[in-house]
């Protein structure tokens, strides 16, 4: 739904869920108009939502919400809240992205979207039927550094993309101690660390490469019982000793081979992809590396602002370079004055807030939405189908997404 009011109208914010993510998106849509007075876009944060009394009113008393309640269907209802964000649990996020799109509100959900392709699906279709936009936290395509690989790959100047390898492994469930939260139930969380990583890595691959066709799977738990950690106590990272153990029901570890869907020339890249929750020694070491016949770059989210670049096969200076990002990367300036300050992954989520709301607000659409989740879901789908048939599993395309589109000349352009 396009927003008709004037742009120097405050947009109505709403919060659904005061956690760590709600408070992010709440300082990020606080601080778009300062990062970015020349859009004309302000804010106001009109009303949140949590069923804990105690973040209710953290949200009233520290964010600054003018209001707050215990069920975000008042949030809904409220006429002052322009857009919404989404920032419950998995298995909430269905129930609430179909009904805030029913409310007429556009919303900003995290990922994954839905549990499933399917849910995810469900959440997309009420989102066109209502005409509202869309956006989902896919914050790594954000960094100035991927945005600055993006446009290398786009130019040209790696040529042909043949092949890319991904790994986002991190150590959060790497205590075998750790609490079983509801991430690690399917009803609650649905897959394990393919919805919660590598949801991410795929879109990385998708928004920088092009849409993912076809993979084959293997997943694995490592960890096969946790303590159990009752809902509403503790937090995930909560470590239990000689708990009463339930069981973990979806994956600490995915690998895939992928395909990509053939591009202009009639020749797709492949690669690897990885994802695990339970390595020791990485902590959030999300990391991809693209290879083409011309040139290659490496990314690493623990060293976000910097960036690896390879191009050209001869000369005194072959093989890779380390680019730091800096004015002219993506929204850099907008930050950091120079290279070698570093910007921060909340920064990451400023950017995001301001493409929202500038696709709200009637602007370009730069943002990730409904049918990025839709797409990814889609792979991670696909993925556990695999690790069950042990056979390829081929992917359907999904229309309106943001994924990258390469030309018979190498230049790419933006679906």
């Amino acid at each position: 739904m396009m927003r008709e009011t004037a742009a120097t109208t405050p947009i109505g914010v709403g919060l659904i869920s005061v956690g760590w993510m709600g408070q992010l998106h709440s300082k990020a849509y606080r601080a778009v108009p300062m990062v970015y007075p020349e859009l004309g876009i302000t804010t106001r944060l009109v009303q949140a939502a949590d069923s804990s009394d105690a973040r209710a009113a953290f949200a009233r008393d520290v964010l600054g919400y003018a209001t707050s309640a215990l069920d975000y269907r008042e949030v809904l209802a409220n006429p002052e809240v322009d857009v919404v964000s989404i920032c419950a649990p998995n298995f909430l996020h269905a129930e609430m992205g179909i009904a805030a799109a029913e409310a007429g509100k556009s919303f900003w959900i995290e990922k994954p979207a839905g549990r499933s392709a399917a849910e995810t699906g469900a959440i997309a279709a009420a989102a066109d039927a209502a005409g509202v936009v869309t956006s989902v936290g896919f914050n790594y395509r954000h960094a100035p550094a991927v945005e600055h690989a993006k446009k290398l790959i786009a130019e040209g100047s790696l040529g042909r993309i043949t092949n890319v390898r991904g790994t986002f492994f991190a150590d959060y469930s790497a205590e075998p101690h750790g609490a079983l939260s509801w991430r690690f139930t399917r009803a609650l969380a649905g897959s394990g660390v393919l919805g919660d990583l590598m949801g991410h890595l795929v879109d990385l691959m998708h928004y920088l490469v092009g849409p993912i066709g076809e993979v084959s799977a293997v997943t694995s738990t490592v960890y096969t019982q946790r303590p159990v950690l009752q809902m509403g106590q503790g937090t995930h990272f909560a470590v239990i000793e000689n708990g009463e153990l339930g069981p973990v029901e979806n994956e600490d570890y995915s690998a895939m081979l992928v395909r990509f869907a053939d591009d202009a020339e009639g020749s797709g890249a492949v690669g690897t992809l990885e994802a695990s929750r339970v390595a020791v020694g990485p902590r959030a070491r999300y990391t991809f590396e693209i290879y083409g016949t011309e040139g290659s770059l490496s990314w690493n989210f623990e060293r976000m602002n910097e960036l690896e670049v390879a191009i050209g096969r001869t000369g005194d200076h072959i093989g890779y370079t380390t680019v730091y990002a800096s004015p002219g990367f993506g929204d850099f300036s907008r930050f950091q004055p120079g290279a070698g300050t570093a910007m921060g992954y909340d920064d990451l989520k400023v950017i995001e807030a301001k493409k929202f709301l500038v696709a709200v607000s009637g602007g370009e659409r730069l943002n990730s939405t409904i049918h990025d989740a839709v797409a990814a879901a889609r792979v991670v789908s696909a993925a556990e189908e695999s690790g069950i048939s042990r056979g390829w599993v081929a992917i359907p395309p999904t229309v309106g997404t943001t994924a990258a589109v390469r030309e018979p000349s190498g230049v790419g352009s933006r679906a």
